[in-house]
């Protein structure tokens, strides 16, 4: 009976944390989109947006995003120890955590070097031109794709894992899994759908969160009356 309240109640620490990552991670994909400057119009993104304090907030709010998702994927796999979504549980964690350390360091250069480029005094044009050089190179722009495919591959997982543990509801995991596949096409969209790609994410990752809260643990359901 003792060792049976440990496993609960390890169970029941894991399910709380997975689901605050997941809200903060769903908060913060949110923030990013609805926080960014955009250029007015839908011109290319410039000094002044580069310069914007608010530049900064919402590129780190994708940052503690990633990780916050990541982190989160880590007592999910626990939970689903002992399920048939053991597997796609741990794929996602491996997947995703591969996925943010390819992405990270881009969202460093988007972060800081575009900032510093916008407070720089250079003219628009050179702005511009810098800016797209860092974003652009073969290097940089290769590993973020990637990145950012291996963490749609890692949310997937876990759509998959969710829906073959039963520890929640079997389509819990699919508007988080959209969201992350619709990660690079967003990037190439005016900022209303930008916004509402943030939305998505949030709404997905809101759902899991509030579904780990509501569940029990796959050991406390197993057994019998």
């Amino acid at each position: 009976m003792v060792v049976s309240d440990r496993i609960d109640g390890r169970a029941g620490i894991a399910r709380i944390s997975a689901a605050a990552l997941f809200a903060l991670a769903g908060a913060l994909f949110v923030v990013y989109p609805v926080v960014r400057p955009y250029a007015a119009g839908g011109a290319p993104d410039g000094r002044a947006e580069f310069a914007s304090p608010w530049w900064l907030v919402a590129h780190l709010a994708a940052v503690g995003g990633f990780i916050a998702f990541g982190l989160a994927l880590v007592p999910l796999a626990g939970l689903l120890e002992g399920t048939a979504g053991r597997r796609a549980g741990v794929v996602a964690v491996a997947a995703s955590w591969i996925g943010i350390g390819l992405t990270l360091p881009y969202y460093g250069a988007e972060t800081f070097a575009l900032h510093t480029l916008g407070a720089s005094g250079l003219d628009d044009g050179a702005v511009t031109a810098l800016a797209e050089s860092v974003r652009m190179g073969a290097a940089q722009a290769t590993l973020f794709a990637t990145g950012l495919l291996l963490v749609a591959v890692g949310a997937a997982a876990a759509a998959v894992a969710i829906a073959r543990s039963r520890l929640l509801a079997g389509w819990s995991g699919i508007p988080m899994a959209v969201g992350f596949a619709l990660f690079i096409p967003q990037f190439y969209a005016d900022a209303p759908l930008r916004i509402a790609h943030g939305v998505l994410i949030g709404f997905g990752c809101a759902v899991v969160s509030l579904g780990l809260l509501r569940s029990q643990s796959p050991r406390s359901t197993m057994t019998g009356a």
